[in-house]
């Protein structure tokens, strides 16, 4: 009988003793910088020519590891394997599978400390976001075994009829591509294969190209805990290679995927074409990016508020497609805001996440650092630059990492570019609304509808949120950032993706499909 589901607790980096488990485990990941990791295929371990390099965000010259770099024949392999896999794959009771998952999270909470240490290299998080990380990648591993057997594992209630024998089960789709973004490495990447793999489908997960090693250790540790060989191959490649091979391949049945908007539009289209000998329509579940925002007004505690939008704007150095970008403040109040969030913004530590006390760290890559500056521009000619701005010369990067200063513009209009296009990185834009009418119809002025969080003591105007912001996830009086598995299933509407819930009591289904048996007695 396995006890009740709850929640990962976080790491308390106060305590000397957990501070120097970590001290331990980033020594002891530094010391395996630059292993060479193969595609695994079938169970097979291989070693290409082609090779791509991942590097420490805040020390560009620092290769963290290398991956093997799959070709298409690669990822035709690939495909074929998960295909051999799932004729047995899908019929290992829902029990084992769930035990084998169940056994991959007890490995995970054994090396928590590792795992954090990896994510601090390879994407630049601080202790506490890494450890996070860690944290929701485990919670996602327990809810949705537990979510599995609640599915397949016990008899679907059905209304009887005299005469028959009716059931109800759920059974495996068939072979499903999972490709995961680099800002969860570790959590988005296990919950996009392992809810597919325990409900009775095989994978094959494309890494996103900058954080492949942390993915190589998902798949080592699914290995460890007992998967069989072929149900998950790891096949890090470019997209433009084996991404759309993936996508279009007959036998693909379903592509679990999170990124950004146009990525998840190209592969929701391309799926829908259906390929010489395929004989299934195929399923996308996409979770696609936002445009986020915290309406504070008059009656709000706006400590509490100044407080949930710097760390919703800036935790992960604004890379997260929950952060708050748009900061939408009620005239009454606006200017006492502003003061406060830039003195909240200007206290925040930026530096190398090694070190424990920091709070934002580098920024992901070259192409993102350049894209951020960019619309750092566009703020200087859409709205008035209060805290931020900073950006290092091009030609010290490659000795100083991809590091962004917070940054924050007031006096941003509605429709600016810097409050409609996603950003990902550490720019908030703030936005004056006449009154609360007016917030509410800027919160909704953008094609996302991921997350939103409203500040308020008033109950009529909670209450017309609850019903009028239209976002997958709403909070009230809290950050927008943060939601838990099982407690906050996670996704949102319109461009934001296709309405699924990670973490949530119905996102196993996805990956299933009912099956009526109806026998004459």
């Amino acid at each position: 009988m396995l006890p009740e589901y709850q929640n990962e607790p976080f790491g308390d980096f106060s305590s000397s003793e957990r501070r120097a488990m970590m001290q331990r485990a980033l020594r002891t990941v530094a010391g395996q910088f630059g292993t060479t990791y193969p595609l695994i295929i079938g169970g097979e371990r291989i070693l290409t020519e082609d090779k791509i390099a991942s590097l420490n965000p805040s020390e560009p010259k620092t290769v963290v590891g290398y991956a093997s770099k799959a070709s298409a024949e690669h990822a035709v392999k690939a495909i074929e394997a998960a295909t051999a896999a799932f004729a047995t794959w899908r019929k290992v009771p829902v029990e084992a599978r769930a035990r084998v998952l169940l056994r991959a999270s007890a490995l995970m909470r054994r090396h928590k400390e590792e795992l954090g240490a990896w994510l601090v290299y390879e994407v630049s998080k601080s202790w506490g976001e890494a450890d996070a990380d860690v944290a929701e990648a485990i919670d996602f591993i327990e809810y949705y075994a537990r979510q599995a057997l609640k599915l397949q594992g016990t008899e679907q209630p059905l209304y009887p009829w005299a005469g028959e024998n009716n059931t109800l089960k759920y059974i495996p789709l068939g072979v499903g591509v999972a490709i995961p973004p680099w800002n969860f490495a570790l959590a988005i990447t296990t919950g996009l294969v392992v809810a597919p793999i325990v409900a009775g489908n095989t994978m094959v997960l494309k890494p996103a190209s900058a954080t492949p090693i942390i993915a190589a250790k998902l798949v080592e540790i699914l290995e460890e805990a007992g998967l069989p060989p072929g149900v998950l191959n790891y096949v890090p490649g470019s997209g433009g290679e084996i991404g759309d091979l993936l996508v279009d391949h007959p036998q693909t049945r379903f592509v679990n995927f999170t990124g950004s908007k146009e990525v998840g539009l190209r592969i929701h289209e391309r799926a829908s074409v259906r390929q010489p000998g395929q004989i299934w329509i195929k399923r996308t579940v996409l979770e696609m990016g936002g445009k986020d925002g915290i309406i504070v007004d008059e009656t709000a505690n706006l400590e509490a508020a100044a407080d949930a939008i710097v760390g919703s704007a800036f935790s992960f150095q604004g890379q997260k497609c929950s952060a708050c970008s748009r900061a939408i403040i009620v005239a009454d109040v606006y200017d006492t805001m502003v003061t406060r969030i830039v003195e909240r913004t200007k206290a925040v530590k930026l530096g190398n996440p090694t070190q424990p006390d920091t709070f934002m760290g580098a920024v992901i890559d070259r192409a993102a650092f350049d894209k951020i500056s960019s619309y750092i521009a566009i703020g200087q000619e859409e709205g008035r630059l209060v805290a931020g701005g900073e950006v290092v010369d091009h030609e010290l990067l490659e000795d100083g990492g991809y590091f962004i200063n917070p940054t924050v513009f007031a006096d941003i209009a509605p429709d600016a570019r810097l409050a409609q296009e996603e950003i990902f990185g550490p720019v908030l834009a703030i936005i004056k609304a006449r009154d609360f009418d007016h917030a509410m119809e800027i919160a909704n002025n953008t094609e996302y509808g991921l997350t939103g969080a409203i500040f308020s003591r008033d109950i009529a105007r909670i209450e017309r949120a609850y019903d009028e912001f239209h976002v997958g996830n709403l909070y009230i009086n809290r950050k927008c950032t943060g939601a838990l598995v099982g407690v906050q299933p996670f996704g949102g509407f319109n461009m934001s993706g296709t309405d699924s819930k990670a973490g949530g009591p119905d996102y196993v289904a996805l990956f299933t499909q009912a099956k009526l048996i109806s026998e004459k007695l």
